[in-house]
């Protein structure tokens, strides 16, 4: 087996073959390496082009576009203005190939937290599809992602909402994401299709995971039930809107109330952290929210303080 010795270093380094031609070209190729850099990229989009004649045509854009061609409804809307940010016009149309671990720098430092994630996703992407040959950033030395700070949404906030809501409809929304802790527009789209009357349970796909999600419902959610449309959506109005304009509303509303820090994804994180409160079992609320992972029903219900009941009162109901 060849080595190839480095020199200045010292080094010794496997060739990886027996044949003495090969470790020769090999080790040619490691000394123009070091002595032409400049040429490298030329050299190396040269061999590629040949392997793969788009190779070193593709740009960042092209990415984008394809991934695009994959999302679906609101997701595709949501990626579409995502793309749209101004961080990536910087390296909207750089090659693959030039790309480098500063050029991606400097994309997180112009955009935001949001920013991050979609050049994650970008990148991995291109890195599976074998459009980059080694990851541009390794995955222990991507900057963290720093969230802004979320909470539940409280009773005597979801009250005074409600209250101040004029329109029958929205206040009737606004209940229904408190008794189901449904995403906004999952339960802006449910139909009256969706009741099961008999099990008193709410069953539908979730748009943005296609998991299914069953809620049951008590006697107050079911007396609002009943004050719903007998068939077609619960909620015509707030089907017909965008995501971004029942936030707006909802926005809207807040101010009139003087309460921020919170927004239709609070009813969430509060369903969750009431359901931990309570005592319902995680795999329940992982059904009734419409989750896989334990680890996202965990990020919602983390700031619940979870109050385990005395002995005796689970010996006392099992004896009643």
């Amino acid at each position: 087996m060849f080595y190839c010795c480095d020199s200045f270093t010292k080094r010794r380094t496997s060739l990886h073959t027996k044949d003495r031609s090969e470790a020769e070209k090999l080790v040619f190729a490691a000394n123009e390496a070091t002595r032409q850099p400049a040429m490298n990229l030329e050299m190396a989009k040269i061999y590629l082009r040949h392997s793969d004649p788009a190779f070193s045509k593709r740009t960042w854009q092209y990415v984008m576009d394809t991934l695009a061609t994959m999302k679906e409804g609101d997701t595709q809307e949501r990626w579409d203005v995502a793309m749209r940010d101004h961080a990536f016009d910087s390296i909207r149309y750089r090659e693959l190939i030039a790309t480098s671990a500063e050029d991606f720098l400097d994309v997180m430092r112009r955009g935001t937290v949001s920013t991050n994630v979609f050049l994650r996703r970008l990148h991995n992407f291109a890195v599976a599809m074998g459009w980059v040959t080694a990851p541009i950033i390794p995955r222990p030395y991507w900057p963290r992602l720093k969230h802004r700070p979320k909470r539940a949404i409280t009773l005597d906030e979801h009250e005074k909402i409600a209250s101040r809501e004029h329109n029958p409809q929205i206040d009737a929304y606004y209940r229904t994401l408190w008794f189901t802790g449904g995403s906004q527009t999952d339960i802006a789209h449910l139909q009256a299709e969706d009741i099961n009357w008999q099990d008193k349970t709410i069953t539908y796909f979730r748009a943005k995971t296609r998991l299914l999600a069953i809620v049951r419902f008590g006697k107050q959610a079911e007396a609002l039930l009943h004050q719903l449309p007998a068939e077609g959506f619960l909620f015509p109005m707030l089907a017909r809107m965008n995501e971004k304009h029942r936030a707006e509303l909802f926005t809207r509303r807040l101010e009139t109330v003087n309460i921020s820090g919170v927004s239709l994804h609070s009813y969430r994180y509060a369903w969750a952290e009431r359901a931990m409160a309570a005592g319902m079992p995680e795999r329940f609320a992982q059904q009734a929210l419409g989750h896989q992972s334990k680890a996202v029903h965990h990020a919602y219900a983390k700031k619940a303080i979870f109050i385990v009941p005395a002995l005796e009162e689970y010996e006392r109901s099992r004896n009643v």
